[in-house]
């Protein structure tokens, strides 16, 4: 029995498609370049808002202030007597309670620096305390080995308000002193400037700061703990890996003012930098530690009853 085979197709096909035959896969594909483009302009929209929009799109909501600030000093209770430590502990304690402030006293063996120096510990304990008091508009770092002499001098007031900060900010000054290249920004106005540090003979003096709290400040601060400004090993640890920072990326020195060392970071001695005297906020002994505790305990000795007796008197 045979069956029939099925049509064989042409090989000639028509020259032409009957009419009306192509309008429909003309219109499947319009629609959906239509719809192709429509998204791809919804996801650039969400991506603006998000990304590029920044503080200016959705942004989180400004802190409350409360508390104003928090006064932050990374303790190395290994290496320093406890009477040391307590001293240093009370100066702060009666200054943050005077102004409703806040402190916030971490250990040096909380963080795991990947055996960079211990000094590293200043950077992640900021950005550690930007977490604690997310409320808090600003957090100042100082530096263990240090008091703080003036009781009256409110950092908000004296130091952060855009009008007294803009006074106080030194415009077009090399980041490393003398002639750098690099220069803090000429045009910066007071409520742009999120950090403060100070110089001294050798360079950017990280022994006291203030961050403005926000995103920015993190991003700074995350930036500068980077693991690779860690491994570079730089000779003065983060204070060389700042100064790198700042000179590279307009981002960070786009909202940081130095001032004068006497505003924020005297020294007991001028071998290095601004010597303090009356009336300074602070005094810091950036020499001691190379040469031991004990060497800290006997300078901060000279200092101790000059800032409890301005306490008690203020």
């Amino acid at each position: 029995m045979h069956f029939a085979y099925p049509p064989r197709k042409s090989s000639n096909p028509q020259p032409y498609l009957p009419r009306g035959a192509s309008k429909l896969p003309t219109l499947r594909r319009s629609r959906l370049k239509v719809i192709a483009l429509a998204g791809l302009a919804f996801f650039a929209l969400i991506w603006l808002i998000t990304r590029a929009g920044g503080s200016r799109g959705v942004s989180r909501r400004k802190p409350t202030g409360n508390p104003p600030a928090v006064i932050l000093t990374v303790i190395d209770e290994k290496k320093y007597s406890k009477g040391y430590i307590e001293t240093i502990k009370e100066n702060r304690i009666q200054y943050a309670e005077k102004h409703g402030y806040q402190v916030f006293f971490p250990s040096a063996e909380d963080y795991d620096l990947k055996k960079a120096p211990a000094s590293w510990a200043s950077v992640v304990a900021s950005r550690h305390a930007l977490t604690k008091y997310p409320e808090t508009h600003f957090v100042w770092f100082l530096d263990q080995n240090s008091f703080i002499m003036n009781p009256d001098f409110r950092i908000e007031q004296h130091i952060m308000a855009p009008a007294k900060i803009e006074s106080l900010m030194k415009k077009d000054q090399p980041v490393v002193p003398p002639d750098s290249i690099i220069k803090t920004f000429s045009h910066l106005k007071g409520s742009d400037v999120d950090f403060v540090v100070t110089q001294d003979k050798d360079g950017l003096s990280v022994g006291s700061f203030i961050v403005r709290n926000g995103e920015w400040a993190e991003f700074m601060l995350e930036t500068w703990f980077d693991p690779i400004y860690r491994s570079y090993n730089f000779q003065r640890a983060e204070t060389h890996a700042l100064e790198h920072i700042v000179q590279w990326h307009p981002t960070i020195l786009a909202k940081m003012a130095i001032v004068e060392q006497n505003i924020l970071n005297a020294y007991s001695t001028g071998k290095q930098g601004e010597e303090y005297k009356d009336g300074d906020l602070v005094v810091r002994f950036p020499d001691c530690a190379a040469a031991g505790a004990q060497a800290c305990e006997t300078e901060a000795q000279k200092f101790t009853p000059r800032w409890r007796a301005a306490f008690q008197s203020s």
